[in-house]
């Protein structure tokens, strides 16, 4: 009945299984996918049932083939990637527009922490795009998201066409406003021991989002802290 999306900042410090404490994104590089599952289940103390991954290139044909995304622009920048500017409002990007967007930090006095909020933009109107009735009703428009969206995703292979086809099927009554997308609270930035510029963890918020999802209050844990957009 309801989606909900928690961003997790890059440079969070964290425990990191068999590596002690690194940025969470340093999981990635000690063992990939599996230690990055390892890592967020720690934190949370939850299973992770299914992965889906899409590097830079992948991003900008994803984009590409569903038509371009219309995302709301609400700080102006230009690109240091492309030196495209980009103006505040309504925007159609295409798929290296869209990359832009979701990669500036930069442009921001608050760097990542704006870009999260550019990329669940981008991922709330990705998704508002797709989940309307018409097309959520229609197994033929679910298969063709689907095959537009499959050869630049990679997936566990549980998370395979039909599976998505089935959570397709029960989010038909989902629209865009039932979509709360968030960033896990932190207590802003610091430096690690050995120097190292980090995200420092808000260790109550994380205990309560753990319990939020053992417990399915997520609505509750969101409204509490005003995290709802």
């Amino acid at each position: 009945s309801k989606i909900f999306t928690v961003s997790l900042m890059r440079d969070t410090w964290v425990d990191i299984p068999g590596h002690g404490q690194a940025k969470i994104n340093a999981a990635l590089a000690y063992g990939g996918v599996p230690l990055m599952v390892q890592t967020v289940e720690s934190l949370f103390n939850q299973r992770i049932d299914h992965v889906a991954m899409i590097d830079f290139e992948g991003f900008v044909g994803m984009t590409d083939a569903l038509g371009g995304v219309e995302v709301n622009v609400t700080q102006p920048f230009v690109s240091p990637h492309s030196s495209k500017k980009y103006a505040k409002g309504p925007t159609v990007l295409d798929g290296k527009g869209a990359l832009d967007f979701v990669r500036e930090r930069y442009a921001y006095a608050d760097g990542d922490y704006q870009r999260v909020r550019n990329q669940q933009a981008f991922l709330q109107a990705l998704l508002a795009k797709n989940l309307s009735r018409d097309t959520l009703l229609n197994p033929v428009k679910i298969h063709n998201v689907i095959s537009a969206m499959a050869p630049f995703v990679s997936a566990d292979s549980g998370l395979n066409a039909g599976t998505l086809a089935r959570l397709g099927l029960e989010l038909r009554n989902v629209r865009s406003d039932d979509m709360e997308m968030f960033t896990l609270p932190t207590l802003g930035t610091g430096t690690s021991a050995d120097g190292q510029s980090i995200v420092i963890p808000d260790r109550n918020a994380i205990a309560g989002l753990s319990r939020a999802l053992a417990d399915d209050s997520l609505d509750k844990f969101v409204a509490s802290r005003g995290l709802a957009g």
